[in-house]
């Protein structure tokens, strides 16, 4: 018996409200798609869930105790946890300047974590 899921797409700006039909563990079809990328979304976020992580980096003597980080590109759902916890273990020394990678191939991903604004040495 097929199982249906209900998800909402962003792929692009429209946000259609997709459902995923599943029979015996494989997406058999999508519907409720406005776009092309409404049907490869729904498939992607049923075989492979994968987000952009932002989160923030320690720096000593910075301007700012912290520095904000983001992933290159998205990672797979369930290695969220073990992203976060790699980046926390992680702390720079300032100055540190906009797109310097932090965590280079983190957890074997493929992904990076840069860092997304420079951070001067406080005064």
């Amino acid at each position: 018996m097929a199982e249906e899921v209900n998800l909402i797409c962003t792929a692009c700006p429209q946000g259609c409200t997709l459902t995923a039909v599943i029979e015996n563990g494989e997406v058999i079809e999508v519907l409720g798609y406005n776009c092309k990328k409404g049907i490869a979304y729904g498939i992607e976020e049923i075989k492979d869930p994968r987000r952009m992580v932002a989160t923030t980096v320690k720096v000593k003597n910075g301007f700012h105790p912290l520095v904000p980080v983001y992933t290159d590109k998205p990672v797979p759902k369930p290695l969220i946890p073990k992203v976060l916890e790699e980046v926390r273990k992680v702390e720079l020394t300032a100055p540190v300047k906009v797109n310097t990678v932090v965590l280079e191939n983190v957890l074997d991903t493929g992904v990076n974590v840069i860092t997304s604004r420079d951070m001067p040495t406080k005064a």
